[in-house]
């Protein structure tokens, strides 16, 4: 159901950031034994040095290592722009075998997303991707490959309206949406929810400027408003499994401003309750 805007002072939905006195963020470790950490990536910050970006200087894996007091092994990645778990072996036997399940699909991870529009029904989005190849990184790659498949469940977890004009329309709506991948395509989620016309609220890419405007000015949201918020994995070596969550504290001002649920606990309750197998499915053909 769609809230009404609780207007309060806009000041009090300033997007938070907090860092070390040097500038150097701590890293907010969720999970760490003796083969594998998991930690709670902030948006916009890189997973490892690129050459993309040449002039950047802070990187998760760095700060990560420089934190722990150890070498850490990338086995998964996050947009710089997404924030959420990112989850690092300490070996590299322990990388290869958690490569190993990312591969095959094995795990199980949630996203968090502010859309545009109102999504109104659970689904699972079938829609092929064209494979995104990089005009320096895959210069040398295969130009005319078929789309991959894709698929998506898209859930709708509330609504709001608020009374500020967009373009020709006197107001704006926008959904809170819980995400699960079914597959690992590149910005997969951005280009779905962009192919339903519920582009990601920041999304500079896939989205609409206009929105991604109106939450700059009004609430100095400046983000890709797109969490990791829950990964579920088998532990590689005692069999067990985990569950990572990430918070939302840098956009819970933001939340609490439209009514939304913030409390840990309600997130907790809300992946055990849902199931992608129960979803009406749409199949979408592949764009030629």
């Amino acid at each position: 159901m769609a809230k009404e805007y609780n207007k309060v002072q806009e000041t009090e939905l300033l997007v938070a950031t907090a860092s070390a006195p040097d500038n150097t963020p701590v890293l907010r470790i969720l999970y760490q034994d003796e083969y594998l950490v998991a930690v709670d990536k902030p948006a916009g910050m890189l997973v490892h040095r690129s050459f993309l970006d040449k002039h950047e200087t802070l990187f998760v894996m760095q700060t990560l290592r420089n934190q722990i007091g150890q070498h850490v092994f990338p086995v998964h990645r996050l947009d710089r722009p997404t924030s959420g778990v990112l989850l690092f072996a300490l070996s590299s036997e322990i990388a290869r075998l958690l490569t190993e399940q990312h591969q095959q699909e094995s795990w199980c991870k949630f996203y968090l997303a502010v859309v545009r529009g109102y999504v109104k029904e659970p689904l699972l989005l079938d829609y092929a991707l064209q494979e995104q190849l990089d005009k320096v990184a895959d210069k040398k790659a295969r130009q005319d490959k078929v789309p991959q498949q894709a698929r998506t469940a898209i859930w709708p977890l509330a609504q709001i309206e608020l009374p500020i004009a967009v373009g020709r329309y006197p107001a704006a709506r926008y959904s809170l949406v819980a995400l699960q991948p079914q597959t690992g395509r590149k910005h997969q989620l951005r280009r779905h929810l962009s192919h339903l016309f519920h582009p990601i609220v920041g999304d500079t890419t896939h989205g609409d400027g206009k929105h991604n405007r109106l939450f700059a000015g009004h609430f100095a949201c400046h983000r890709l408003l797109l969490v990791a918020k829950r990964l579920t994995i088998q532990h590689p070596v005692t069999g067990l499994w985990l569950h990572f969550d990430a918070g939302i504290d840098d956009i819970k001002p933001l939340f609490n401003g439209f009514g939304w649920p913030v409390a840990e606990h309600y997130y907790q309750q809300l992946w055990a309750g849902l199931n992608a197998a129960e979803l009406p499915v749409r199949f979408d053909a592949a764009a030629d």
